[in-house]
């Protein structure tokens, strides 16, 4: 007896969902990182994946719950990769402090492995995560803070072990300023151009560029602290 066909529709069907949910996310991804969150409309999004707003409505809910996936898609397994990396890096000390270099090695390589891997979207995916850090709209500084908020503290923690002598606040200051170069290096393509013209055998070299990037920031890292008691004076003077 022939075995009906109805077994099968459901695994189509599946099959056919989650191609339109990968195309919406993949023009999505396009979109966001050309023109930012609120210069790009759903209607722009469905036009580029070839779908109705239905679709976007059945399997996101909204432009704000597809921007969230959009960065979720790549974002969680290149964090999950920070994590691992940093967690080889201590067992391999055996409980003695991380150097920074080793926490940068352990942020630095999972994104630059992003950056030169066009399936998991590669530097336009970098652009866009740059774009969603200087974005003014709240709900994405929210997100992007609670979301990852496990990741950020884990970090936090190696780095203020390895630099026990910087106040709290100040070390919070430099990781701003740590992760602004990492993201304006990975993502821009001024380095790009920087390395071809002073270079061009070392374009597409990750082990190189981390090279002359870590000292850079470590370098920022380890700085003595700031007179800021006298940049208060010099302030007050001015205004007097």
């Amino acid at each position: 007896m022939t075995r009906p066909a109805t077994k099968s529709l459901p695994l189509a069907e599946t099959r056919d969902q989650r191609d339109t949910k990968e195309r919406i996310l993949d023009a999505g991804e396009a979109l966001f990182m050309e023109h930012g969150f609120e210069a790009t409309s759903l209607r722009q999004i469905t036009a580029a994946a070839g779908v109705n707003l239905a679709a976007v409505n059945y399997h996101f809910g909204s432009k704000e719950e597809l921007f969230q996936a959009v960065l979720t898609r790549r974002l969680d397994p290149m964090n999950a990769e920070r994590v691992l990396l940093l967690e080889h890096y201590e067992r391999e000390t055996a409980g003695q402090m991380l150097s920074c270099e080793r926490i940068l090695n352990a942020m630095f390589i999972p994104a630059l492995r992003l950056a030169r891997d066009n399936q998991r979207g590669g530097k336009n995916f970098l652009r866009l995560l740059g774009r969603a850090y200087a974005d003014p709209a709240p709900f994405i500084r929210h997100f992007l803070s609670e979301q990852y908020a496990p990741m950020i503290a884990r970090f936090k923690s190696a780095f203020s072990r390895a630099l026990p002598h910087l106040p709290k606040k100040e070390l919070v200051w430099r990781l701003h300023f740590l992760m602004g170069a990492m993201s304006y290096t990975l993502a821009g393509t001024d380095a790009l151009k920087l390395i071809a013209e002073l270079n061009p055998t070392e374009t597409g070299n990750d082990e190189l560029l981390l090279r002359r990037l870590a000292p850079f920031l470590v370098a920022g890292l380890q700085a003595p602290l700031p007179d800021l008691q006298e940049s208060r004076s010099e302030g007050e003077r001015a205004r007097a």
